[in-house]
């Protein structure tokens, strides 16, 4: 099951270099190259990808390019701006936790230094 941040992922990856193997994708994402193959394909499914397959040459790995759709750079700024939010809401809720964690601080030396 691929959720929306492995998308994301690959979608960020594959707009910064469209030309790439499989291979080098797995390695930059981090994912067994069985998991990117996976998600690859339903990328393309879903119609959010292209994948280019240059089979006139005797090393096709070499020769493979990924293009986002128009439905697939919609789907990615999608993605990009839920991530931003939800990153936001914990930036938000950290800093709300280091004033509590300060002001029960400062509580605590008050006491001990009475």
């Amino acid at each position: 099951m691929i959720n929306e941040q492995d998308n994301l992922t690959i979608l960020r990856k594959i707009n910064k270099k469209p030309k790439t193997s499989q291979r080098n994708l797995a390695k930059e994402t981090g994912f067994s190259l069985g998991k990117l193959n996976y998600c690859l394909l339903r990328l393309k499914d879903k119609g959010l990808l292209k994948i280019r397959n240059f089979s006139r040459k005797k090393d096709k790995v070499k020769y493979m390019q990924y293009v986002l759709t128009p439905k697939g750079i919609a789907f990615r700024t999608k993605l990009t701006i839920e991530f931003m939010k939800r990153k936001m809401k914990e930036y938000e809720e950290l800093k709300q936790d280091l004033k509590s964690d300060d002001k029960k601080a400062k509580n605590f030396n008050n006491k001990n230094l009475k």
